[in-house]
């Protein structure tokens, strides 16, 4: 009978592991929404159609509501792969076991944020900013809060007792938009996105400037989930480190990320941003 027992529960065991390797059949990916729906589909789609060809299963871009939407979605592996910015990925990491950073943009291994205003504000440096209104991105926003506040702090400023009022627009694009309007005085974004939004001609330098520029940080990167099929994370890894600026297609998908190209991720790089996040109290 013990024998009997033994062999039952080795075969169970053994069942459960099999079932446990089921062949992933869809890769599932998401990215922090720092810009609007349309605008992450559009960018994002083309990728996921890149990455079906690539690694040889679907890939589907499913977006989120917001930025801890994407952490959780990796925890409860409900999502297999995001893109995230430096202190989601730290949020990530930490929360969703066996969590790895793959990949990035060249540029963001000196990543920057853009401080701007309205012309008419009269303001041209960080101490102009005692007394006036401000706004951040999102609360989970590494460029867009994190580290502007970070630097804020650096150069004696507490937006707790400096700003007659901070507030959180959501999104990148949201930020410039609530300075063009004069919601707010100033604000802090991603230069990435200023860049893109300057280009469009979809917010007008005669009015809105940039006044200050932070020092660089590590930001963005393409995080998967634990428990990915090592092969599978290399051929998704190699699907991006393989793309080419100077190939013609290659240089479309590589332009809507505002990259010249991928390296390597190395999770030691944001040992930076998670102190700095441990010293916010943005993660504990």
């Amino acid at each position: 009978m013990k024998i009997f027992v033994s062999v039952a529960g080795l075969l169970i065991l053994a069942c459960a592991e099999v079932f446990a390797q089921k062949p992933l059949e869809e890769l599932k990916i998401s990215a922090i929404p720092d810009e609007n729906p349309q605008e992450m589909l559009r960018i994002y789609t083309p990728f996921a159609d890149h990455l079906t060809k690539e690694i040889g299963m679907p890939v589907k871009f499913t977006p989120v509501v917001d930025y801890a939407a994407t952490v959780e979605g990796l925890a409860a592996n409900k999502l297999d792969m995001v893109w995230y910015g430096g202190l989601t990925s730290v949020q990530a990491v930490r929360r969703a076991k066996g969590a790895t950073r793959i990949v990035m943009r060249k540029e963001d291994a000196a990543f920057k944020s853009y401080f701007i205003t309205r012309k008419d504000k009269g303001i041209r440096e960080l101490k102009d900013l005692k007394g006036r209104t401000f706004s951040f991105g999102s609360v989970s926003s590494t460029s867009g809060h994190l580290m502007p506040r970070y630097f804020l702090l650096k150069a004696g400023i507490n937006p707790e007792k400096d700003f007659s009022k901070f507030s959180f627009s959501g999104a990148h694009d949201a930020t410039v938009a609530w300075v063009a309007a004069g919601r707010v005085d100033a604000g802090a974004l991603n230069f990435l996105v200023w860049d893109k939004l300057v280009e469009t001609k979809k917010v007008d330098t005669d009015k809105v400037v940039v006044f200050w520029t932070t020092p660089a940080y590590v930001d963005y990167v393409w995080t998967v989930r634990g428990g990915l099929d090592r092969e599978l994370v290399q051929r998704i890894s190699q699907a991006f480190l393989k793309l080419n600026y100077q190939n013609p297609k290659h240089k479309k998908l590589l332009d809507l990320h505002r990259t010249k190209g991928y390296i390597r991720a190395r999770d030691e790089d944001w040992k930076g941003t998670e102190e700095a996040a441990i010293a916010a109290g943005l993660v504990k």
